[in-house]
């Protein structure tokens, strides 16, 4: 009688040991030479399964880099932004958000593990193709917008490093094209994480800007609201950067393509956790490092993330600066990768089509050519002269802020349908927290478009 899987869906990572263990440990030659119909055959590259911290170290993929990546150039101006603002006093908020994102971004990875399908393969299944086509047609527009902030990212964070953004961002395009066309899943995942070891970058500087760690912990454990409406945007603004759907589209379609199962499902819950965790604990030194340094002496005013790496030079020293831009484009430039490949994912799930990093031109033509024409479009818009480039950033963050409730919904109904995920669905902590998060963002995205709204008309919801 087969053994039926815990309701929690965890498997402990300690069942793959073998019952007993040898005195002598086990060794497999690099090379093994069988005899197959009388021809003899020499395989390669046979490998034991890692063990120790490098087992541990395997485990993280998909939710490592969905999350990182959300720490992109418009992400680093918001928390940069924050910082010069308000000092350490939105640092609360962020651990909020960690909980929320984690929420998320694990029933994403659920799904995929559970159902093997991408999120837009799911929604257009069961909630209809109208829905499906809607959704897209908001994807490809915040996302295209996005992606051109990230090669303005590039652009602006090598010319702080002395190299002109006319040679940088057109290599960064060509190696991110030759990286996943000319790639295998596996070792695309594994250059992205290699990519988010650039993070480190965010700890150096705050520590370098010599913090008040008691005002930290003030920040980060006594919530301070303010009823400025420029606090309520970027309140808005931390949860829109933090939490957007192309991570959500990205963590669930790289489950089903790294082969997760619902038998096997505990590493990837692993790999979200861990993900959230770092990438806002990285959020949260930027704002440390810039409310330690720009906040301190008044300098509140920050448009991009360029411009706080500027700031900083001045203020904590010429290495302090360097070490932000350099953080800025290994940001910009794994976003500028994630973000074609999750539109890309969308794009070809909502409709049917093939898709994945695995597969070339003649099998996936519709993936590898969104997929390219995205990553030429971001370019070159990003060489445009006198491009928009923070209006463009206000009205994306509005669609995304839009857009986000919305999937929020439909990944709430679908982990919760049992046809779809049977023993993994959520439980009732899952669900209150899943709807929790929905309802904060929905009100904070609803106030922030009524101020918009009645600005038009000179009527201020929130006197500052």
């Amino acid at each position: 009688m087969n053994e039926r899987p815990a309701r929690s869906g965890l498997e402990p990572l300690a069942r793959a040991e073998p019952l007993a263990r040898t005195s002598r440990p086990q060794i497999l030659r690099t090379a093994v030479r069988m005899n197959i119909r009388g021809r003899s055959v020499r395989l390669r590259g046979l490998r034991l399964p890692p063990r120790g911290m490098w087992r541990w170290l395997a485990i993280l993929g998909p939710g490592l880099i969905a999350s990182s990546a959300g720490n992109d150039a418009g992400g680093i101006a918001t928390y940069s932004s924050t910082g010069a603002q308000y000092g350490y006093e939105l640092i609360w908020v962020m651990l909020l958000i960690t909980v929320s994102l984690s929420i998320v971004q694990e029933m994403c990875a659920r799904l995929g593990a559970v159902t093997g399908r991408g999120l837009l393969d799911l929604i257009r299944e069961r909630f209809g193709v109208n829905w499906a086509v809607f959704a897209v047609g908001v994807i490809l527009i915040a996302n295209g917008g996005l992606i051109v902030s990230e090669f303005v990212g590039i652009g602006a964070a090598t010319e702080l490093l002395g190299v002109s953004k006319l040679f940088t961002v057109p290599t960064a395009a060509a190696l991110i094209f030759y990286l996943v066309v000319f790639g295998n899943y596996w070792r695309v995942e594994k250059i992205f994480l290699l990519m988010t070891l650039v993070f480190f970058a965010y700890p150096v500087a705050a520590f370098m800007a010599h913090p008040h760690w008691q005002e930290v912990a003030r920040g980060a454990f006594v919530p301070k609201l303010h009823r400025d409406p420029n606090y309520i945007f970027l309140l808005v603004g931390l949860i829109g950067t933090t939490i957007t759907p192309y991570m959500q589209l990205f963590q669930q379609s790289s489950v089903v393509e790294r082969g997760g199962d619902r038998v096997r499902y505990g590493p990837e819950r692993v790999d979200v956790y861990s993900g959230a965790i770092f990438s806002n604990l990285m959020s949260i030194f930027i704002i440390i490092a810039t409310a330690a340094t720009l906040h301190a002496i008044g300098k509140n005013n920050i448009d991009t993330a360029a411009d706080a790496a500027r700031a900083l030079e001045p203020v904590a020293g010429h290495f302090a600066g360097v070490i932000f831009a350099v953080g800025l484009v290994g940001a910009s430039l794994l976003a500028a990768a994630v973000l074609p490949l999750a539109t890309s994912y969308a794009v070809s799930e909502a409709f049917g089509f093939s898709k994945g990093v695995g597969l070339d031109f003649r099998r996936a033509p519709l993936f590898f050519t969104l997929f390219t024409g995205l990553i030429i479009f971001g370019a070159a818009a990003a060489l445009t002269p006198n491009l928009p480039v923070i209006k463009l950033l206000v009205w994306i963050q509005v669609l995304n802020g839009v857009l986000l409730p919305i999937f929020l919904v439909f990944i709430l109904l679908l982990i919760n349908d049992r046809r779809l995920t049977k023993e993994l669905k959520n439980t009732r902590i899952y669900n209150i927290l899943g709807w929790a998060t929905f309802a904060i963002i929905a009100l904070a995205v609803a106030i922030m478009l009524l101020m918009q709204f009645l600005g038009l008309w000179g009527v201020k919801l929130f006197e500052s």
